[in-house]
């Protein structure tokens, strides 16, 4: 008896163990808290992770819980998460047994009443506007007469057939019209998309491009008009190429598209009117001035004739204009014969003063002065050529003497540079050594620079490079799908690889490498010819 109380007894509870407890506990909240609606203040938001998911918390002012939108639930939120905004959060309560947290994953998210969403608009307003998109520098005016309106705004509403109505009474146009949603989950996007698709089409392409736009709706209340308060709506209208009428909701009603746009609109029909004139007041204006138009030219024509007629009356006749000109033509007619008398009687004496000259004595006495010149010229050159004869002749007899004498001279200078070539082989030898010493220096600090920064050295530590099918390397594993043919490099080799699920070895692979501790011989790589080796020096050659 004394041994039995000596020992413990055992305990009558279930034993469990962390996994089956973990997932026991994780039923039991997914169980009783499988739709919850969560209010409080988003904390901790930096976007969405590179998965898609959406990790952050929902606080208080007395406690926190971990909070997460998965990726399919994010791109269906009506409301993106915002740092420091209150929300009402829809899901349910999960655990995390791998760290014993509890989480809300969330399905949809809301604001937290009306002035929740006046709090954010005010606060992307003032991003917005820091950013310069409210700037009233940057609108643009509106198109006098435009030809072509884009409108975007629900196909099914009210709202277009009052802008057609209104636009065909006024000054009817070619009107497009790009059907989206006005309210909604993705109404936003398709708004922003429709404003950037006007703004891609071609000036002359098959859809004729829009001189203006018109983006409306009708109203509601701060709920329906949210689309419009959208960030990347608000964006779009901003970078339009194209001058943009926001018409949404009544007068009263302020979005944030209104300070992106060029010109805002108190109404759909209003934004109508702004687009296009009346073409009835602007014929009845054109006739106007065409009246005054013509009033103006019959005045000024009859200015002009008066004119005219006062200046006919200011010039001369006919008579005057030519009685001096005449007077002239008159004496010059009298005078040309006593001219043509005259001109006929000095031509005649200069022949006769040039004809005295033309005597044979006299030409034969040029003849024979002609003829004495020509033999004195003679003379003189044969003269000049014997001069020219006997210096050629000197000049010959110097040579022959230098020419005697030039084996000696040449003896004399070969020996000369004979010596000069040598003491200039020896210094080039002497530079060129030099010069091999000081590149076999740098060379061998390039070597060992090269060495120093090569992969081959950090695979010696033990690392690893990975290839893939195409010897690429690789640097993620999200790289490599499962079953993908992979090379791994060591310092003393290669060796292939089959990627698998997790990481995992296949079944059978760890009982085979317990079996052979040995790595596998790998193959021996071809011997790369030395000249073909990057980090060898090169050879140094004598210059002789």
């Amino acid at each position: 008896m004394s041994s039995f109380f000596d020992n413990d007894s055992p305990s009558n509870l279930t034993e469990y163990s962390v996994s089956e407890l973990s997932g026991s506990i994780k039923r039991t909240v997914e169980t009783a808290f499988d739709q919850v609606r969560v209010r409080g203040e988003i904390s901790g938001y930096r976007g969405p992770h590179s998965s898609g998911h959406a990790y952050f918390s929902l606080k208080d002012d007395r406690a926190r819980i971990d909070a997460v939108v998965w990726k399919t639930s994010f791109s269906r939120l009506k409301v993106r998460p915002e740092e420091g905004m209150e929300v009402i959060a829809t899901g349910k309560i999960t655990t995390f047994p791998g760290s014993s947290k509890y989480q809300i994953v969330i399905e949809t998210l809301e604001p937290a009443g009306a002035g929740a969403l006046m709090a954010l608009i005010e606060e992307r307003k003032r991003k917005l506007g820091a950013e310069g998109l409210f700037d009233p520098a940057r609108k643009r005016p509106l198109p006098f007469m435009p030809r072509v309106i884009g409108v975007v705004t629900s196909p099914t509403g009210a709202v277009i057939r009052d802008i057609l109505h209104r636009i065909s009474d006024r000054f009817p146009v070619h009107v497009v019209v790009w059907p989206v949603k006005v309210q909604g989950e993705g109404s936003g996007e398709e708004v922003a998309n429709a404003i950037r698709g006007f703004n891609a089409f071609e000036p002359h392409g098959p859809t004729p491009r829009p001189d203006v736009l018109i983006v409306a709706r009708g109203g509601g209340s701060l709920e329906d008009l949210w689309s419009f308060n959208d960030e990347i709506v608000v964006r779009a209208a901003a970078e339009s190429r194209i001058p943009l009428i926001s018409a949404v909701g009544h007068e009263t009603d302020w979005t944030l598209i209104d300070y992106a746009a060029d010109v805002r609109a108190p109404t759909p029909t209003g934004a109508a009117e702004m687009a296009v004139p009346v073409k009835a007041e602007l014929q009845a204006q054109l006739s106007g001035l065409s009246a005054r138009l013509q009033g103006s030219t019959l005045r000024q024509m009859d200015q002009r004739r008066q004119q005219v007629r006062a200046l006919v009356r200011a010039l001369p006749s006919l008579d005057q204009l030519l009685a001096l000109p005449r007077r002239r033509f008159d004496e010059a007619a009298s005078g040309l014969g006593r001219g043509l008398e005259l001109n006929t009687l000095n031509k005649r004496r200069s022949f006769e003063r040039t004809a005295a000259h033309l005597r044979p004595d006299m030409l034969s006495n040029r003849i024979a002065e002609r003829r004495q010149m020509l033999n004195e010229r003679m003379t003189r050159a044969e003269r000049t050529v014997e001069r020219l004869i006997d210096r050629s002749k000197s000049r010959i007899g110097r040579a022959d003497a230098a020419l005697a004498s030039l084996p000696s001279r040449l003896k004399s200078q070969t020996s000369r540079m004979r010596d000069r070539l040598a003491n200039l082989s020896r210094s080039a030898d002497t530079a060129v050594r030099h010069q091999l010493v000081r590149a076999r220096g740098e060379l061998s600090a390039q070597e060992r620079m090269l060495q120093s920064l090569s992969y081959k050295n950090v695979l010696k530590r033990g690392y690893a490079v990975i290839r893939d099918e195409d010897n690429r390397p690789v640097s993620e594993a999200a790289m490599l799908p499962a079953g993908s043919g992979i090379s791994i490099e060591f310092s003393d080799g290669r060796i292939g690889a089959i990627t698998t699920e997790g990481g995992e070895p296949p079944a059978g692979a760890r009982k085979r490498g317990a079996r052979s501790a040995e790595p596998k011989a790998t193959e021996p790589r071809p011997a790369a010819s030395k000249t073909a080796d990057p980090t060898a020096p090169p050879k140094q050659g004598s210059l002789f």
